[in-house]
């Protein structure tokens, strides 16, 4: 049985082959998103050393060096897989990949000035100990996570299990665990998943046949979604309709109850 401070040899084993040169298109059209999203809740503020956390393969490494972000960039990761990929792109500001258990971060107090954990809180077993070790080693946490919740979610759990989706959030669920853990939220952005991601999602990772009834229902998204927030209101659209939830955060505190 593994300790609460390391990941479990279920999800230890299935990530550690998860990556591969197949699947880098898909990771980087995800990535430049995620990326972007990044880039805008940290508008205006300077973060020369920065952690991902769960960094995958490296393809948002590789779209904020592309952009500029900070000076240096270092990463960890628990997939062997990821590891490799991530070395193989030979990233220029990239000064630190290292292996983690999925909790305990091998660096130092306040190494970093911000560290982000981009669509990977949904697969971490034990929240609040990573949540914890993030505020650690890093003044600011950026984290954006996929908003996979609606009604009867349960009956859709084999669908987010296949791809490692072991906790469910809305944006007010997750921003609950972050103020319960200390974290003062500075900046938030809710956003939908592109048309060219949802594109190469049906036609690609799905094998689904491009056809007209497909085209027409991207054509008429922006005109549903303005329908859908005129008869949920703002904020149970926001709660309920956005694709992820992105927030720049900062540690003020701990757990404290009663």
């Amino acid at each position: 049985m593994s300790a609460v401070n390391d990941v479990s040899p279920t999800l230890q084993a299935a990530y550690d082959e998860q990556y591969s040169d197949e699947s880098t298109p898909w990771r980087e059209l995800c990535a430049r998103d995620k990326a972007a999203n990044i880039l805008a809740v940290c508008a205006g503020q300077q973060y020369p050393r920065v952690l991902e956390c769960g960094a995958g393969e490296g393809a948002i490494l590789k779209f904020l060096e592309g952009a500029g972000f900070c000076s240096e960039l270092s990463a960890i990761e628990i997939s062997d897989s990821g590891l490799r990929q991530i070395e193989k792109r030979r990233l220029r500001t990239l000064q630190h990949v290292r292996k983690f258990n999925g909790y305990e971060i091998p660096f130092a107090d306040t190494s970093f000035d911000l560290v982000y954990c981009s669509h990977v809180i949904e697969h971490v077993e034990h929240p609040r100990v990573l949540l914890r070790e993030l505020r650690r080693v890093a003044a600011r946490q950026v984290f954006e996570i996929p908003l996979d919740y609606a009604p009867r979610v349960d009956m859709q759990s084999k669908h987010y299990l296949s791809y490692g989706h072991i906790n469910v959030f809305t944006p007010s669920t997750f921003k609950f665990l972050l103020k319960s853990e200390g974290f003062e939220i500075l900046t938030e952005r809710y956003t939908h998943n592109s048309p060219k991601m949802i594109r190469y999602n049906w036609y690609r990772n799905m094998g689904m046949r491009r056809n007209w009834t497909g085209e027409m229902k991207l054509l008429v998204w922006p005109l549903y979604r303005a329908l859908r927030r005129l008869q949920l209101g703002p904020a149970l659209y926001r709660e309920l309709e956005f694709s992820a939830y992105t927030c720049l955060t900062q540690a003020t505190g701990f757990l404290k109850i009663f």
